[in-house]
């Protein structure tokens, strides 16, 4: 039997060695950090406008992390790419060669994967943040104001879920091209569509995306009927879904 610490070092290796992961991850960071700082700025210059007619408090942590709407795309993407990438190339053949045990693979796998796009997730996050409050100038926040640290590693957990949910909707379908025709349709087009149609949005509140998005929130939405935290939850039962649907194709049928 494989040992799983040989394995990590392998899944490791696979994803260190791959360019395009390797980029997806620094095009997360740029697109949240700089589309962060952009529309803080932008607000700060003209905090009048953007504010009369709200209804609720100004939310200074979620202007920082507004490009957390676009780094979900790229951070899909990596999750997509690194097993998609083994699919096609055909590598899939050579790691069940050398660790027959699937689960052991899998679980490496998501362990690498996961712990990677966290690590990455949260510098990027605390650095849009940061940078975030300094460009809303009078108009900022801090960490120690109330859900603020919790919207902030929320934010962190979010992006992490939605990287697993792509790795297991990869491993089902076997085909990047296809995850990639899925996914991004799903959580930029459908989900964003459905979530506005009010015979339906009641019901697309559960999607993965849009209870994930709850824990960003630092003043909590009457859209919602649940609270930030059992979003994560929700947003971690379709990851946690999506990764055994994963592990039954990889142990069901061959490479």
């Amino acid at each position: 039997m494989a040992a799983f610490p040989a394995v990590l070092q392998s899944e490791w290796t696979k994803v260190r060695s791959v360019r395009s992961t390797v980029w997806t991850l620094a095009v997360t960071f740029l697109i949240v950090v700089a589309m962060g700082f952009a529309l803080s700025l932008v607000i700060k210059l003209n905090y009048d406008q953007f504010t009369e007619h709200n209804t609720t408090p100004f939310d200074a942590t979620a202007t920082s992390l507004s490009g957390i709407s676009l780094g979900e795309l790229a951070i899909v993407v990596f999750g997509v790419l690194a097993v998609g990438n083994e699919y096609s190339s055909g590598m899939i053949r050579v790691s069940l060669a050398a660790v027959p045990q699937r689960g052991v693979l899998m679980g490496a796998k998501t362990a690498v994967l996961g712990a990677l796009a966290f690590a990455v997730s949260l510098v990027t996050v605390f650095a849009a943040f940061f940078l975030g409050q300094v460009a809303l100038g009078k108009y900022n926040t801090g960490l120690g104001e109330p859900n603020v640290l919790r919207a902030v590693f929320g934010a962190a957990c979010y992006l992490t879920l939605l990287c697993l949910f792509s790795v297991g909707v990869t491993m089902m379908l076997r085909n990047q091209v296809l995850s990639l025709g899925i996914l991004i349709p799903f959580f930029f087009l459908v989900s964003p569509i459905l979530a506005i149609i009010p015979v339906v949005k009641t019901w697309v509140r559960y999607f993965p995306d849009q209870a994930g998005r709850t824990a960003l929130e630092v003043f909590p939405t009457s859209d919602h009927p649940y609270g930030p935290w059992t979003g994560l939850l929700i947003c971690a039962a379709w990851t946690a879904a999506a990764l055994l649907g994963g592990y039954l194709v990889l142990k069901k049928r061959d490479a």
